[in-house]
């Protein structure tokens, strides 16, 4: 593994691009962290060089962030770390902001793009969506970082895994805030995500794309996830039954394996 940073950007690169096999990029969500994927580099690296960075604003990244910062900034913040390793081309594998950062990054850069992966993403705002967040800016808000912090998992797992899980997510949840960004960071990348976008854009987008989603997701209705498969052109749809927003987290194999699947075919 090689790490470095470009324009205040950490990124690593796990393993080494090989000739006539692309590079597969992954993004993260909100949280912005490379380690996100965890449960997926064992399966990726044994077939694929593999880049994981933090985003603008989170982890070993620079905290700050452009003004106006938008989806499309969190687009180029992938050109640059593919610029940084020499990369003309990438898939990109993303999960919620990171999917949608790869949506925009299809539209604003489509040669720099292989396939796409997008991970309980969305074409345009919604309802649903702005009333979570809203929750999570007001606890921010009004209670601070901490609160934050622990109502996290509501969000992102399913009850009976949260229940499971209690010490792990407690231990993650001190980590987690130890690095937590700066509250107005935080706003800017939610508002960021809130007025994104691209549902009138969405045929223009002609890469291969897989649109993957969970039923019992608490944070983003699968209707989304729905929605992109439908109105893109080249789009394959994977759904699972259970495993919440971070499904890739509480049901890896499941995903992997589809993961790969898509990938690895034409």
């Amino acid at each position: 593994m090689i790490s470095g940073t470009v324009d205040g950007l950490y990124y690593e690169l796990h393993g080494r691009p090989v000739a006539g096999r692309e590079v597969v990029l992954l993004s993260s969500g909100l949280g912005g962290s490379g380690a996100f994927w965890s449960p997926q580099m064992a399966t990726l690296t044994e077939r694929w060089p593999v880049v994981t960075y933090d985003h603008r604003g989170t982890g070993r990244s620079t905290r700050e962030l452009p003004a106006a910062y938008t989806v499309a900034h969190m687009a180029q913040d992938i050109v640059k770390v593919m610029d940084a390793l020499g990369l003309a081309k990438a898939h990109v594998v993303g999960h919620a902001a990171g999917g949608n950062a790869g949506l925009q990054l299809a539209l604003d850069h489509p040669d720099r793009l292989g396939k796409l992966v997008v991970v309980n993403g969305w074409s345009r705002p919604d309802p649903h969506i702005r009333r979570c967040f809203d929750t999570r800016i007001h606890l921010l808000n009004d209670s601070g970082p901490g609160p934050y912090v622990h109502a996290q998992p509501i969000f992102l797992y399913p009850a009976d895994w949260i229940s499971r899980n209690h010490d792990r997510l407690m231990a993650e949840e001190a980590h987690h805030l130890a690095g937590f960004p700066p509250r107005e960071v935080m706003l800017a990348r939610i508002n960021a995500l809130l007025a994104f976008n691209i549902d009138a854009r969405l045929q223009e987008i002609t890469h291969r794309v897989l649109i993957s989603a969970s039923a019992d997701d608490m944070l983003v209705p699968m209707s989304c996830s729905q929605r992109l498969a439908a109105r893109l052109p080249n789009a394959d749809f994977q759904q699972v039954a259970w495993g919440g927003h971070g499904f890739t987290v509480t049901d890896p194999e499941t995903f992997n394996e589809a993961l790969v699947q898509f990938l690895e075919g034409a």
